[in-house]
C-alpha cells in the first residue's frame, strides 16, 4: 500500500473517529441535561459514561488505522516520539478540528437544535485551566505508560476507564482535547465552552502534554523513540 494512501485513510480515520467522539460528548451532554434538568450531578453521571464507553469502542474501531489518536496533543506526543512524521502529524490535527466541529454540528442537529450555536458557558478560572493540564497530563501518562510498556492491547480501555474517571476528579471535567474544547465552543449546551474561555483550556492542555511526554522518557529510558504508535499501534501495510 503506498504512502498517500495509507496517509488517506489515517486521516479519514481520524475526522471520522474525532467526529464521532465528539457527537458522543455533546449528543449525551444535551441528552444528559433534557432526561435529568433538575440534576447536574446526574447530568455529569450519563455524560461521562456516554464518552468512555464510546471512546473505548472508537478506539478499538481505528485503533490500527490511525492509531486512534482523535487529539492533537497526541499526535503531536507521537510526532516528539517519532511514531508519525511532521506531514501525517499536520494531516491528522487538521482532521481532528474539522471533525470534532462536524461532529458538534451533528449533534446539535440530531437534538433539533441549531447547527451551530456559540457556547455561553464561561469555564475560566485558575482552579479550571490547573484541572486542563492535570487532565491532559494524566491522559498522556497513561497512553504513554500503556504502550511504551508493551500493553498496546490494553490501550483502548485505559484511556476510556481513565477519561471517565477525570471527568469527576478534575475541576475541568476533563476536555484534556484542543481539538474537541474547540468543537465544544459550537454549542450552548451542557457539554459546551464559551468561545473566549477556550485558548487558555488549550495552553493547560499543552503544558499537560509537555509533562507527561518528559516523564514517559524518564520512566522508560531503554525505550527508543520510534516504531511505539500512539494509542494503538497503526497497520504499516
Amino acid at each position: 500500500m503506498t504512502d498517500r494512501s495509507s496517509l488517506a485513510r489515517g486521516v479519514v480515520a481520524e475526522g471520522v473517529g474525532t467526529g464521532l467522539l465528539v457527537a458522543i460528548v455533546v449528543g449525551s451532554g444535551i441528552f444528559a441535561q433534557r432526561l435529568s434538568p433538575e440534576d447536574e450531578g446526574l447530568q455529569l453521571l450519563e455524560n461521562s459514561i456516554a464518552t468512555a464507553f464510546g471512546l473505548m469502542a472508537l478506539i478499538l474501531a481505528f485503533g490500527k488505522v490511525s492509531g486512534a489518536h482523535f487529539n492533537p496533543v497526541v499526535t503531536l506526543a507521537d510526532r516528539v516520539l517519532g511514531g508519525v512524521d511532521t506531514r501525517r502529524a499536520l494531516a491528522y490535527i487538521g482532521a481532528q478540528v474539522a471533525g470534532g466541529c462536524a461532529g458538534t454540528v451533528v449533534a446539535n442537529l440530531m437534538f433539533e437544535l441549531p447547527a451551530i450555536e456559540w457556547s455561553t458557558h464561561t469555564r475560566s478560572s485558575a482552579g479550571l485551566w490547573l484541572g486542563e493540564v492535570v487532565a491532559t497530563f494524566g491522559l498522556l501518562t497513561v497512553i504513554l505508560g500503556v504502550v511504551r510498556s508493551g500493553q498496546t492491547a490494553a490501550a483502548p480501555f485505559a484511556v476510556g476507564a481513565y477519561i471517565g474517571a477525570a471527568y469527576w476528579f478534575t475541576s475541568s471535567t476533563s476536555f484534556a482535547n484542543p481539538a474537541v474544547t474547540v468543537a465544544r465552543s459550537l454549542t450552548d449546551s451542557f457539554a459546551g465552552i464559551r468561545p473566549g474561555s477556550v485558548p487558555l483550556f488549550v495552553v493547560g492542555q499543552c503544558v499537560g502534554a509537555v509533562a507527561a511526554v518528559a516523564l514517559a522518557r524518564f520512566l522508560h529510558p531503554s525505550l527508543p523513540d520510534q516504531a511505539e504508535r500512539v494509542v494503538v499501534p497503526r497497520d504499516q501495510s
